[in-house]
């Protein structure tokens, strides 16, 4: 091979530059933290940290998405407590009317305070969050979902105007959670072991039922609706108990005040003497259109309309009765909405904890791959830059000799 003084001139220039293209990169290195400075640093490093990049935002917007899921639950479990409260109150309301000793007076001073409840009640049913959203909407969020309806100045009913449907959000990667409830499952609805409710029709005779009462669960027709009817036009009276979708006979006999009847597992206790057309509607508390606000407004017009006769003082009883019934059932139900609520709550508390663990894990891996050993960068640093000045030292040796002086 041929030696000339250009070929060791260019030979040193090459040295210098790598060793000092070498020093610029553990400098810079060191200048911004990172090992992996660029992808060309290191590929495989460089693309396993993009995922995990990737998972950390996933893991963040998750986290955010926990925030607002907690704060519509917080708010709704605040309204469950007042709604529970007001329920509770109107359950004791109720207990009061039963008093025979009150006036017609006092039971319209009672009227007048369940009126506030009622009132409160629609009010809390009508909740909105910070946004404006109304917490019993569901997906129908921008408009109230109780609504009076005064088309029958004699009896104002309130509707339900909102979605079947709650809101979903992600809070975790394979976790939907609701947010929410609708107004339908906390004013419109029972728990699953509500049991039966009995309500009295628009009766005329002094016919008055106690229960009913659960005897067997496992009877043939247990959980089926019944209507009782009874036949006044024969000596003694007699009963009738049909099933009210196929109305097939299911039981009947002579009637008597103060006996128990039963039917498909089922007892109820009359008192009383019914007249022709008199009727009682038996049937699992879910199927007899279960509505917190109806029942507030039966019971209103009981409380509000004089007890003149014995039939009046009786269909006040059914409606106490049943109003009773149906209250203790809104309030299980109420409880139970709200239990779910907490359930949820606790539930984002353990998926923070666990979020929270796999930042520390993806940071952790974000850190191995990319970042810096500054111990063994700066060591580098300072073998690169000995290394930069022997190489330009040897340059400076280089460029003063010659070939020719070894002629």
């Amino acid at each position: 091979m041929r030696v000339s003084t250009v070929m060791m001139f260019e030979r040193s220039v090459s040295s210098m530059n790598r060793q000092q293209s070498a020093f610029m990169e553990v400098g810079e290195q060191i200048a911004s933290g990172k090992r992996v400075v660029r992808p060309s640093d290191d590929p495989q490093a460089a693309s396993r940290a993009v995922g995990v990049s990737q998972s950390l935002a996933t893991n963040a917007q998750q986290s955010d998405s926990r925030v607002t899921v907690r704060n519509s639950l917080s708010q709704e479990e605040s309204v469950l407590d007042s709604v529970s409260d007001a329920l509770t109150r109107a359950k004791e309301l109720m207990v009061q009317a039963g008093n025979g000793t009150l006036s017609d007076a006092d039971r319209q001073s009672q009227a007048s305070e369940l009126r506030g409840v009622y009132e409160a009640l629609l009010g809390q049913a009508n909740s909105t969050d910070g946004n404006g959203s109304y917490l019993f909407g569901g997906y129908k969020d921008s408009s109230a979902p109780f609504v009076k309806d005064d088309s029958d100045p004699e009896k104002v009913s309130v509707k339900y105007d909102g979605s079947d449907k709650v809101r979903q959000q992600k809070v975790d990667s394979s976790r939907m959670m609701d947010v929410g409830n609708t107004g339908k499952e906390v004013f419109q609805s029972v728990t699953a072991g509500a049991g039966y409710v009995a309500k009295a029709g628009d009766n005329s005779g002094t016919l008055t039922f106690t229960g009913p009462q659960v005897t067997d669960t496992t009877v043939t027709g247990y959980g089926e609706s019944y209507t009782v009817t009874f036949d006044t036009t024969v000596e003694p009276t007699t009963y009738q108990v049909t099933d009210s979708t196929t109305g097939d006979e299911v039981s009947n006999g002579d009637y008597a005040a103060g006996q128990s009847i039963e039917f498909a597992g089922i007892k109820l206790t009359l008192e009383g003497t019914p007249e022709p057309g008199d009727v009682l509607e038996v049937g699992p508390a879910e199927d007899m259109d279960p509505d917190v606000f109806a029942t507030l407004e039966n019971m209103l017009s009981a409380l509000e309309n004089p007890l003149d006769s014995d039939a009046d003082k009786a269909a006040f009883a059914n409606t106490l009765s049943t109003s009773s019934r149906e209250l203790d059932n809104a309030l299980d139900n109420v409880l139970t909405v709200r239990a779910s609520v907490g359930a949820r709550l606790n539930e984002l508390d353990t998926l923070d904890t666990v979020g929270g663990d796999r930042k520390i894990s993806y940071t952790q891996t974000q850190s191995d791959l990319i970042d810096l050993d500054y111990t063994t960068a700066i060591s580098d640093y300072v073998l690169r830059q000995v290394g930069l000045q022997a190489s330009q030292k040897a340059f400076v040796d280089l460029q003063g000799t010659s070939l020719f002086d070894l002629m």
